[in-house]
Order: C-alpha cells, then sequence, then structure tokens
C-alpha cells in the first residue's frame, strides 16, 4: 500500500466512487508505464493492482491516475 500526494485525493473528491469508498483506476506513470485496475481507498492509498502481489512505483512516480470502475474479483490472484 502506499499513499498517495494530497493532489491525487483532491482529484478523486470529485470523480463518482467505483464502490463505497473505492475507486478502480489506471495509474499512468513519468516513465510512461501504465497499470489498469489498481484499487485506492479513502481518496488517498493505493491498496491493490490486479495480478501483483506488490506495487511497483512510489507515489512521486505517479503522472497520471484515470478512474475507469473497471472491477474485478478482489480476492482472486489474477
Amino acid at each position: 500500500m502506499i499513499q498517495l500526494p494530497a493532489k491525487w485525493g483532491k482529484y478523486l473528491r470529485y470523480q463518482p466512487e467505483t464502490g463505497m469508498g473505492y475507486w478502480v483506476v489506471t495509474v499512468r506513470l513519468m516513465d510512461g508505464r501504465s497499470y489498469e485496475r489498481a484499487v485506492v481507498v479513502d481518496s488517498g492509498h493505493l491498496t491493490k493492482i490486479r495480478g501483483r502481489t506488490d506495487i511497483p512505483f512510489k507515489a512521486d512516480d505517479i503522472a497520471e491516475l484515470l478512474v475507469t470502475h473497471d472491477k474485478w474479483d478482489f480476492g482472486s490472484d489474477e
């Protein structure tokens, strides 16, 4: 889990939630990589990325969050 900078919390507060208290987003990094189906909770904690057991970047590496609402079974490994 990583704590996001305050600017992302401000952005998410104006976006519709995917579910109660969370957003499913695509994370785009400064180096061009992107990660789909990432979960952000409480407007500021990135907690999970689909198919990964880790979060392979730091909060300062994020260039953009795109709310997609692309849900999946959060308990599965895929």
